[in-house]
């Protein structure tokens, strides 16, 4: 039987901790679809994972990787053939199911997307869970009236593999970008991939006043925290805000007034649990117009061995953008 390279999570102290091992199909999950992985990616929940620095698996063993596509090997599904390439993202995949860090994949066949044309394996992993996130992102504020006409759109932590893309992304659909980003060495990036102005995350208003001077139509936040709250409070009329990280914190302290005297809207984004309609609409998007046109700039490309070395910048926020990983 065919064996393969694989980074696998093991309990170590209560804890997850990942290493690479040899494996064969058999020692995967069950799941209707075979896919010869092609690539993975670096998400920051997968260096929660490698690590132990957070409780994300639900059982050990599990190999990691929130992400995956390559070509089908096999299916007991009929939507599936060998040879179609595919990607899976989400779900339980890398936390519950053994995931995209592995020479092969076994999964439901109900999470899996066709790869659409006009996206490569290589870009799809490049966009992966992060470029999902950030076209579901720019999908629903666009659905609650989000516009190119309306204002300023500030994108916070704006190197991290989300919001990169979401710049990148936004710039290419018209929209004026303000980046947020505590990296002062970063701002040449920053505007090369789409941002119209940097500013630090000092310009942010600090303290506890309800409402703040009116700056921004639109919001993109992966931090979290204050800082989330600061933009709550300095929303324009009508407002839109995605919120899809806490690298700042899981706690929110602010006051209704921005809710019901400026009418700011608050929207969860949830790119786990999508329904597949949704996500087939999102993936669409992300291979048309919403498909980032400095993905080369964005991406790195790193091999399974470099794995842990990539874990420990994303946690020691040196990261910048996103990190591809070829299985093959």
């Amino acid at each position: 039987m065919e064996k393969f390279r694989a980074y696998r999570i093991f309990e170590d102290g209560g804890k997850g901790r990942g290493r690479l091992v040899e494996m064969t199909a058999d020692e995967l999950d069950p799941g209707e679809v075979v896919i010869r992985t092609a690539y993975s990616s670096v998400n920051f929940k997968d260096a929660l994972t490698g690590t132990g620095a957070g409780k994300v698996v639900r059982r050990f063993p599990c190999v990691g990787g929130i992400d995956g596509c390559g070509t089908v090997l096999s299916s007991s599904d009929q939507r599936f053939k060998a040879g179609d390439e595919v990607i899976c993202t989400s779900y339980d995949l890398g936390v519950a199911h053994d995931g995209g860090y592995a020479g092969l994949m076994r999964v439901r066949a109900d999470w899996v997307v066709p790869l659409p044309q006009g996206l490569s394996l290589f870009d799809a992993m490049a966009l992966g869970t992060a470029g999902y996130t950030s076209a579901l992102g720019i999908h629903l504020l666009e659905h609650n009236g989000m516009t190119p006409a309306g204002g300023k759109v500030v994108v916070n932590g704006a190197t991290g593999g989300c919001a990169s893309l979401a710049i990148s992304m936004l710039a290419q659909r018209g929209y004026t970008v303000t980046a947020v980003t505590g990296k002062n060495d970063q701002h040449d990036y920053l505007k090369s991939i789409g941002a119209s102005e940097v500013l630090g995350r000092d310009a942010l208003p600090a303290g506890n006043r309800p409402l703040e001077k009116s700056l921004w139509a639109a919001a993109f936040d992966s931090v979290g925290g204050d800082q989330l709250a600061a933009m709550i409070r300095s929303m324009q009329q009508h407002g839109v805000i995605a919120s899809f990280g806490n690298a700042g914190g899981i706690e929110l302290h602010t006051t209704v007034l921005p809710f019901i005297l400026r009418g700011v809207r608050l929207i969860g984004v949830d790119s786990a649990a999508t329904p597949m309609p949704l996500r087939k609409a999102v993936w669409a998007r992300l291979a048309g117009d919403l498909k980032p046109p400095h993905l080369a700039d964005i991406a790195q490309l790193i091999t399974l061995d470099e794995l842990p070395s990539a874990f420990d910048n994303m946690l020691k926020q040196q990261a910048r953008g996103r990190t591809v990983v070829k299985i093959q």
